[in-house]
């Protein structure tokens, strides 16, 4: 999945901070430290690259924790270092919770819909769940460093990839390149500066050299021609004949550059930023062979601690200790287990359908969180048509067109002869409306929009296989969705728990919708978890 993005922390040098962290934690333990991470406005969660250095011993103590996500596995992994007694309980057959990849004889059976099972050939997968890791997710590439899982790039831009609009006046419904929208935004915008610095119009702003200065920088920037400063077009939006061999094509045939009038009505310059936004960026990683690498190497690692079709039913606790039945979806037989403490890592749109003794004020708080709907499909192409005839090697194409928002081709595979491309990445209303179509239907859906971009879409379709994160039980939603108004009124109950249970995910941070949202959760959770054990 993907998502929002996390609060700055103030500047403080990174030395001072770091010295007066060591000396509050020093002094008043993990407590004192995450509350001074937390006035500062700079949780855990926005700056954490290893799990917490905890010293003591669990033993003796018994770690209950609900779910087989990556959070907790996560805690799992960690609290056993520790000495600590640990038993996941996991409703599904496998673990992993979102971190899942498609691939041959994957099977999905959405609430209310008929059973899915990939088709795909050996080789090829999508990645339903999350399918992308930022460098600044520390905390996730900890573990795939730790647990040696093979990374590859994922190209989370390409300026050869198209953007297709049809809404975008004179070009609506023409495939533009995205770099020939950089390049002629960029050169327009510079010129028109450039213009009004020579103008003598920003006389009152800028000193003569200032003005030196930025006539240099908007020369270089918008590649203006010397002298005259004037937009002509540039080689990096692309030539009309491309450069080669003798005399044709020899030096090749600049391209022309869309008119500026042109490209501000067609509003196709705000499909790009010039700076990514946190944490996007255009190079990203991603797990070799599939994102659920990450899930099934910490399985390895914790999976003898793991029951799995193990439905939980009720949770119940007293200063003693905590105590969940759960029934076992195989044979529907219901049993109990105890801890001292129990770590839920169940979503909160799951956690909220189950029987618990909670007061009412934290039953209202796991109660007001929203998920969000998701829906990804991903398609089987007998032939790589991006890469063969448009010279697209990974990235999105971006589109307008209703409830597709984004196609990716994929960043594995280069030149094989098959590959999968995410079809389509929706939201919200969106993804309800077409979640509802039978899996047929969504593929159709996504190659009727596709062929408006792609002429060779539909005849080269082999198979499909779709996913509407909000019908998926035991996740009903993405990730979750915080407004100011729930982050003031909820997130703060939730993070402290409640008794001998505390709650951890992607939905208790700042990173929703990523994998280090629910890493960097557990990460903090487990401290508290072992703070309490000690006291």
């Amino acid at each position: 999945m993907d998502s929002k993005t996390v609060k700055p922390f103030k500047s403080f040098s990174s030395f001072t901070r770091r010295d007066f962290l060591y000396r509050a934690a020093a002094v008043g333990g993990t407590g004192l430290l995450l509350n001074t991470m937390n006035a500062w406005g700079m949780g855990i969660a926005s700056t954490a690259s290893a799990p917490p250095a905890l010293s003591g011993s669990g033993k003796g103590k018994k770690v209950l924790i609900l779910g087989a996500g990556l959070a907790g596995m996560t805690a799992a992994f960690e609290l056993e270092k520790l000495g600590y007694k640990v038993q996941i309980l996991e409703a599904r057959a496998f673990a992993g919770g979102r971190c899942q990849t498609a691939r041959k004889g994957f099977s999905l059976t959405e609430l209310g819909g008929e059973k899915q099972t990939c088709a795909f050939d050996e080789g090829h997968y999508i990645n339903h769940g999350p399918w992308r890791i930022p460098m600044h997710h520390q905390s996730t590439l900890h573990y795939t460093r730790l647990f040696e899982v093979p990374l590859e790039v994922m190209i989370n831009e390409n300026d050869h990839a198209y953007v297709y609009s049809e809404n975008a006046g004179p070009f609506a419904g023409k495939r533009v390149r995205i770099k020939e929208v950089k390049a002629d935004m960029r050169g327009h915008v510079s010129e028109l500066l450039a213009k009004s610095v020579k103008n003598h119009s920003l006389d009152q702003e800028l000193t003569a050299d200032d003005q030196r200065l930025l006539l240099d920088y908007l020369a270089r920037e918008g590649a203006l021609t010397p002298g005259d400063l004037q937009y002509k077009g540039r080689s990096g939006r692309g030539y009309a004949v491309n450069p080669g061999a003798g005399l044709n094509p020899g030096p090749g045939t600049p391209s022309d550059p869309l008119g500026f009038k042109d490209l501000l009505a067609s509003k196709l310059g705000q499909v790009y930023s010039a700076v990514h936004d946190f944490p996007m960026q255009a190079t990203m990683f991603q797990p070799v062979g599939g994102m659920d690498a990450i899930a099934k190497a910490f399985e390895k690692r914790v999976g003898k601690n793991i029951r799995y079709k193990a439905e939980v039913q009720t949770i119940r606790q007293n200063d003693k200790g905590v105590t969940v039945t759960y029934k076992d979806t195989g044979t529907n037989k219901v049993s109990a287990i105890s801890a001292d403490y129990c770590l839920c890592a169940i979503p909160l749109s799951v956690l909220r359908q189950i029987d618990t003794d909670f007061s009412d004020k934290f039953k209202k708080a796991v109660a007001a969180v929203a998920y969000a709907p998701v829906g990804k499909i991903g398609l089987q192409m007998k032939r790589r048509f991006w890469e063969e005839d448009d010279h697209i090697y990974g990235g999105h194409i971006m589109t307008d067109l209703k409830a597709i928002n984004t196609i990716s081709v994929p960043s594995y595979g280069f030149q094989k002869k098959k590959g999968v491309l995410l079809g389509y990445y929706q939201y919200q209303t969106q993804a309800i409306e077409i979640s509802a179509l039978s899996p047929k239907e969504r593929a159709e859906f996504a190659l009727a929009a596709g062929q408006k971009i792609f002429p060779q879409y539909t005849e080269n379709f082999e198979n499909a296989f779709s996913v509407a994160w909000h019908r998926v039980q035991y996740n009903l939603g993405g990730w979750a969705e915080w407004t100011e108004k729930t982050r003031a009124a909820a997130y703060p109950t939730l993070v402290e728990g409640e008794g001998r249970i505390l709650l951890a995910g992607e939905h208790l941070s700042y990173l929703t919708g990523w994998q280090a949202g629910a890493i960097e959760s557990a990460w903090q959770q487990i401290a508290k978890i072992h703070e309490r054990a000690s006291a």
